[in-house]
């Protein structure tokens, strides 16, 4: 059938609407069989009422009707699917498609392509800021606007990204949620990936997020933005600024408690037991919910969690990772006093401090239909409990998130009966290794804004799909980096953790600390591969084959470190083929490779990867969860030195894990002499403010001056942190 009345009035909110929004405001099947069935010419009649309402009339006799300021999910239609449905879907793409078909010389006359009514042109930038007042009065009921007041006064921090193409439309990243904007001519079309989908307070933060953040140039990289109470433009947030959030008795007393805690840790050592500092731990979380300093808390939860999973002697423990996490609870303190103040000649500081301090973060938010692409998972197990955090990625809109479980073997042992193996636990109605190495699409899902996720056992509600080669293919930049160049780029430029919003993805892998990223990029290769036994980690260097048969001057060689991921596995009790399968996946044993997610970190200009997952032209390959047989491993002797200023830098922090470990009351006057020796080689090497900071501490360690330890010991792993991953001279 063909459309016969579809001229008067244009509804340009349905000709913007892309594949990429529609597949997000119903689902991807629907939008590739409406696709077909256009392609084929299986259009239904199409009819445009006076009040903007399209009505659509279908062979098998349904119909389906759309009126204006209504989203898809709020059109009428005449089918027993109970919600979303093709027909909406449909109706949308013939209207799009009977326009452009009517968009011809001898009918722009009549044309809904006509120059009064044309929407603008699809590939010009736009801001949802553009709409006023007047727009979010005719688009939310009064209530939701109240809602989005309440919400505005805790000026929650959020993250704008500016439109970039007609299918990557402007995006909002609340604490809780995102929303993207897929028209600029109506707001209905908003989409939040929250429960209500749309239509909700949400929708209103992000827009006044996108006001207070001005002018945004197409592509630009994130903003962020602290969003002012009832504020509706820049000059008003400017007008109403924040009042410090690090004033007052309270924030005072958590700062010294806080102190106090990390003091006793580094004196006593974190082997002391968990019993004398649970008090202590529970007192200052106490005071950190009170005041609503979610990043503060959430720390300090990880903390615990690491204080625990040592005395458990679980797999989960690492100590390099608690000492990032004691210097970052620090940091994050003062940074966020630093940012209390606005820099001289401004009225707003660069960095919010509530951004710093997760102010406005809480609870967790029910999720609308959700697909989840898994990106590995991580394993663990100790005395008393296993586990397991599986990452997700989410490609629509780009996050990242972990779903993680725990059985504990005393429950176990209570059931009766066997065990069963921790791969065949089952997760949201599934089992763990399903789950890990599969797409789950899903309606049960809710989330925190530290990225954890939950999935509910429903009937109906979630289903998994297998990984495949092309499960990656909608993930793009940050997360998908299309070079190594680019990854080092994108991680020299990264902001230091402690000013960041904490992310469960940061730590959910042992013994691994950096940012997950997937990485690919055509004819991916194996440069070099080996064993080294010493260690027990397994080293192997991607890079790009030449386009030819012969090698050039593009060709990936060792020693240039900017052109190749060096990837290094270390061998886990816990999961025991993990080293296996990698060596075998690399070896070509499942294809060539098309891409791999891992944590990535700099040392010196290198990127080094831990992989979790590798996907090659015949299957995923998610390293934790396989069973791979034995695989004969090359050594090599003559592995690459890290270069000086590097290791010395993580000689350093070793020691300072050490210390954190032990207790520094517990230092004997040997270990003393070694940290001496250590302050010289500092000095060597030109660190000398970082040596006078060693320096320092041993002086302190036994004076009156105990309480500066914090802060000196902090300041120093900051400082080998950056020194660590800094540029090799």
């Amino acid at each position: 059938m063909s459309g016969d009345n579809i001229a008067s009035p244009s509804r340009a909110d349905l000709l913007e609407l892309t594949p990429e929004a529609l597949t997000a405001l119903a689902n991807a099947g629907f939008v590739k069989r409406a696709q077909k069935d256009v392609a084929a010419g299986l259009l239904p009649k199409l009819e445009t009422g006076a009040d903007g309402t399209v009505q659509a009339q279908f062979d098998d006799g349904v119909r389906t009707s759309l009126p204006p300021g209504r989203t898809l999910r709020d059109a009428q239609c005449s089918c027993p699917a109970s919600g979303m449905c093709r027909h909406r879907v449909m109706l949308v793409l013939a209207y799009q498609a009977l326009a452009k078909a009517n968009a011809t010389p001898a009918e722009a006359g009549a044309s809904i392509a006509s120059a009064e009514a044309s929407p603008p042109e699809p590939e010009t930038a736009w801001s949802p800021a553009q709409f006023d007042d007047a727009a979010l009065a005719a688009s939310f009921a009064p209530s939701v606007l109240d809602q989005a007041a309440k919400l505005a006064a805790a000026r929650p921090v959020v993250g704008v990204q500016a439109w970039r193409s007609a299918s990557a439309p402007p995006v909002a990243r609340l604490p809780m949620c995102s929303v993207r904007f897929f028209s600029r001519s109506s707001l209905v079309h908003a989409r939040c990936d929250c429960k209500q989908g749309g239509g909700c307070a949400h929708v209103v933060i992000a827009l006044w997020a996108f006001r207070q953040a001005g002018a945004l140039e197409p592509g630009a990289a994130e903003v962020m933005v602290e969003v002012q109470p009832a504020a509706s433009s820049e000059e008003d947030a400017a007008a109403s600024p924040a009042p410090s959030v690090m004033q007052g008795e309270a924030a005072a007393a958590l700062r010294s408690g806080i102190d106090a805690l990390l003091l006793s840790l580094w004196l006593d050592g974190s082997s002391q037991p968990a019993m004398a500092l649970a008090a202590r731990f529970e007192a200052v979380r106490e005071q950190a919910r009170t005041l609503g300093w979610s990043w503060v808390d959430d720390a300090l939860d990880e903390l615990w969690q690491l204080l625990q999973a040592q005395q458990a002697r679980s797999s989960r423990f690492d100590p390099l990772r608690l000492l990032r996490v004691t210097t970052e609870l620090w940091a994050r303190l003062r940074a966020a006093a630093h940012a209390a103040r606005p820099p001289e000649g401004t009225s707003r500081p660069t960095l919010p401090a509530s951004q710093i301090l997760g102010i406005g973060v809480k609870g967790e938010v029910a999720l609308d239909h959700l697909r989840l692409v898994s990106l590995g998972a991580e394993l663990w197990s100790d005395e008393t409990a296993e586990g397991a955090s599986i990452l997700f990625a989410d490609p629509d809109t780009q996050n990242v998130t972990v779903l993680e479980r725990q059985w504990s073997r005393a429950a176990d042992a209570a059931a009766g009966g066997a065990a069963p193996s921790l791969m065949n636990r089952r997760v949201a109605g599934f089992p763990l290794r399903q789950l890990a190495s599969g797409q789950v699409i899903t309606k049960t899902a809710t989330r925190r804004a530290n990225g954890l996720v939950d999935i509910t056992a429903g009937a109906r509600q979630t289903g998994v799909l297998p990984l495949s080669p092309k499960s990656w293919d909608d993930l793009v930049a940050p997360l998908r980096q299309g070079s190594v160049a680019a990854l080092v780029a994108h991680l020299r430029e990264a902001q230091p953790d402690f000013v960041k919003p904490r992310q469960a993805a940061s730590g959910a892998s042992a013994g691994a600390s950096g940012q997950l990223h997937v990485v690919a990029f055509e004819r991916m290769e194996v440069a070099s591969c080996h064993w080294d036994a010493a260690a027990q980690v397994l080293h192997a260097r991607l890079g790009q084959a030449p386009a030819t048969d012969e090698q050039d001057d593009t060709s990936p060689h060792e020693n240039d470190a900017p052109s190749l991921l060096h990837l290094a596995l270390p061998h886990r009790a816990v999961t025991p083929g993990a080293v296996d399968a990698l060596a075998r996946t690399l070896a070509g044993e499942h294809g060539a490779l098309r891409a791999v997610a891992g944590t990535v970190h700099l040392q010196g200009d290198q990127a080094i990867m831990q992989p979790l997952t590798l996907l090659t032209e015949q299957r995923a390959v998610v390293l934790q969860v396989e069973t791979a047989a034995p695989q004969p491993l090359g050594l090599r002797s003559d592995i690459e030195e890290v270069p000086a200023l590097n290791a010395l830098a993580g000689d350093t922090l070793e020691l300072l894990a050490l210390w954190l470990r032990q207790g520094l009351r517990h230092q004997s006057g040997g270990a003393l002499s070694r940290a001496q020796a250590q302050v010289q080689r500092l000095k060597q090497a030109g660190l000398g403010r970082s040596a006078a900071l060693l320096g320092t501490v041993l002086e302190n360690m036994r004076s009156a001056q105990r309480p500066a330890l914090v802060a000196q010991l902090a300041m120093l792993g900051l400082a080998m942190q950056g020194v660590a991953q800094s540029a090799s001279a």
